[in-house]
């Protein structure tokens, strides 16, 4: 009997076989549909998608034979992958100097037919076989070689197959600690956060009082309005906490808004901002939706067309409509424009886009991750128009 050799890249093939976690698995319907139809076609008793791990045969499907798996060191499929280009043919393993004492051949299941096809993985590493198997001599016809191969082809796409699909398990698995991980981030940060803005807001208070007839009329506008950023700012935390506690909260707790006064709102958070117009558009005056979150969605969409703006004069304007399932907003910019191929992107966790803001710093790609879901939450979705030097409009709908 001649024992095979190991394979030429034993120790890749053997880590390749590892990253399909295939090992020792349970049977699959799959497999064995495909191994019935090889010994169908090749008029054999057996048929078996063979493994071949670092010392044994193991078969992952075993069409005609009881057993799971036999000794490597007498696998007529370990001689089989040591050429993965070519298709293994033992007439009859009896006249064969490499098997006629094999003690698979000399006992059960006496093989004394094998056809078999290498598993070809990547960079042309074999994994293992589809073989089919006689207890008398025989051969194939040109026909049945073509099937043979072609069934050992689907075997690999259903290998690869659950590769991926194992992979994208494990992915989930991880983006979904990550996500909680981000979630238990955002709550502390912003229980953390309101410590020092209910402080700036007290001391602005506190400082007005003692101090305001010492100031002059600008002075005492921008206290107050140190004090109501403040205290806007702590509202919106506030409603980020509850919504990191229970989503839901989103779309259970809706009041009604006064469009013009929300955007005013919102123009007094950035009232500091030098040459920048922010407008209403809407042929409707009150909407009902959670008042926090479309702040949120709104003060970063409006953030973003500042920071980003490359014009003299930042120009946004905010449009809102309404049909019978959703209010739909826009908010359009005169800035530089988002090239087509990052319209998707920009709403990936930590994808940034730009080096730089036109205030030297570099965003941090959560912003408009944050909107999205907030959106989606809402029972909406967003998208971007934009032209290269014409600016750009961020569309999202939300439900009504």
């Amino acid at each position: 009997m001649l024992k095979p050799v190991n394979h030429i890249q034993e120790k890749a093939r053997l880590k390749l076989i590892e990253s399909y976690a295939i090992l020792d698995s349970l049977p699959e319907d799959d497999y064995d549909n495909l191994t019935t139809i090889a010994a169908e076609i090749c008029q054999t008793p057996i048929s078996l998608v063979t493994i071949i791990d670092h010392n044994r045969q193991w078969f992952k499907s075993h069409h005609g034979l009881d057993v799971l798996e036999t000794p490597r060191e007498y696998a007529f499929c370990a001689h089989t992958i040591n050429d993965p280009s070519n298709f293994f043919l033992v007439e009859d393993a009896t006249k064969d100097d490499r098997f006629f004492d094999n003690p698979l051949v000399t006992g059960e299941p006496n093989v004394i037919f094998y056809a078999g096809v290498p598993l070809v993985g990547n960079d042309n590493l074999p994994l293992g076989t589809l073989c089919v198997i006689d207890n008398k001599p025989k051969t194939l016809n040109q026909s049945q070689i073509r099937s043979l191969k072609a069934l050992s082809k689907q075997v690999m796409n259903l290998l690869n197959l659950r590769k991926a699909k194992s992979n994208l398990e494990i992915a989930m698995v991880d983006l979904e600690f990550i996500n909680k991980e981000l979630e238990s981030f955002a709550y502390v940060a912003a229980h953390d956060l309101k410590s020092p803005l209910n402080n700036i807001s007290s001391y602005a208070s506190i400082f007005l009082k003692k101090y305001e007839p010492l100031i002059d009329e600008e002075g005492v506008r921008y206290i107050n309005r140190i004090s109501y950023s403040a205290d806007k700012l702590n509202k919106l935390i506030n409603g980020l906490l509850d919504y990191s506690k229970n989503k839901n909260i989103l779309t259970e707790h809706k009041s009604e808004i006064v469009l013009v006064e929300m955007i005013k709102d919102i123009e007094r958070l950035f009232i500091f901002e030098n040459n920048c117009s922010i407008s209403l558009n809407s042929n409707i005056d009150k909407i009902v939706t959670n008042a926090h979150a479309l702040e949120q969605i709104l003060i970063n969409l409006v953030s973003n067309a500042i920071k980003y703006n490359n014009k003299p004069k930042t120009e946004i304007e905010i449009e809102v409509t309404e049909n019978n399932l959703y209010y739909c907003f826009s908010v359009k910019d005169n800035g530089p424009g988002i090239p087509k191929e990052f319209h998707i992107k920009a709403f990936k966790m930590f994808e940034v886009l730009s080096n730089e803001d036109r205030y030297g710093h570099r965003g941090n790609g959560i912003g408009l991750a944050i909107v999205k879901q907030l959106v989606e939450t809402l029972g909406g979705s967003i998208y971007i128009e934009s032209e290269i030097g014409k600016g750009s409009k961020f569309i999202f709908t939300i439900e009504n």
